[in-house]
């Protein structure tokens, strides 16, 4: 098995499956595009186990992504996919960048969910660009960022009902995308704390990574809590 890619939380090899990529989730956290780093026993197995989790529940509401299943406590069996390099944001209320970008209150509901695209480029820090952005980039059609919003807002909609469940809300959330061989777009990366913002409905608590980012908690207990109950469902 070779190494295909390494990031700041994930390893990539290759299986002996053509088109089937492994994925190993590393005891790593960090904050501010790598600003803050540190390393946590335990965290690639939480963010393994809650991202698998997710993928199963998405799969079970009829939305295919990359993932094929679970391997170990820390490793995914994954279709290969060339990733799409846009972080697709969705966000539901107001925090983080939104808020010191456009004034807005912090914690401030949306009408209706709201769509933006990171360019993933760790030398630019992943800058925000606008749709033409991403077509003078060749990153996307128009067709192609048709589809890649309706599938956000619809993995949106499946999240917001499994958070209610939980009695838990979802603030925003990123994901990336990738094309299969015949060019299908599906959902890859994952789905965790690390990538969303959710908070306790009566008492705002953070279920995510802000806790580590602003230092009011510990990560590997907040996710843990999460898991258990994500895992009750």
């Amino acid at each position: 098995m070779t190494l295909v890619y390494e990031g700041k939380a994930k390893r990539v090899f290759t299986t002996e499956e053509d088109g089937v990529y492994r994925i190993e989730y590393k005891d790593e956290v960090t904050a501010g595009n790598g600003a803050k780093k540190d390393s946590m026993a335990g965290k690639g197995r939480l963010n393994n186990l809650i991202t698998s989790k997710f993928f199963e529940k998405l799969n079970e509401e009829g939305y295919a992504s990359h993932f094929i299943s679970r391997l170990s406590e820390t490793e995914q069996l994954v279709r290969k996919v060339d990733i799409i390099p846009l972080e697709v944001v969705v966000r539901n209320k107001a925090a983080g960048s939104i808020v010191k970008r456009l004034g807005l209150t912090k914690g401030q509901a949306f009408e209706v969910p709201l769509v933006e695209f990171y360019y993933k480029n760790d030398e630019l820090n992943d800058p925000i660009i606008t749709e033409d952005h991403v077509k003078l980039l060749n990153i996307a059609d128009d067709e192609e960022i048709k589809a890649l919003k309706e599938q956000a807002l619809i993995i949106n909609r499946i999240l917001i009902r499994l958070m209610e469940q939980m009695n838990l809300s979802l603030i925003d959330f990123k994901i990336e995308f990738g094309k299969d061989k015949d060019g299908t777009i599906l959902l890859a990366d994952e789905i965790s704390p690390d990538t969303c913002r959710i908070w306790d409905k009566a008492t705002n608590e953070n279920f995510d990574k802000d806790v580590y980012r602003e230092d009011t908690g510990s990560l590997i207990d907040t996710y843990t809590a999460f898991y258990n109950k994500l895992e009750a469902l």
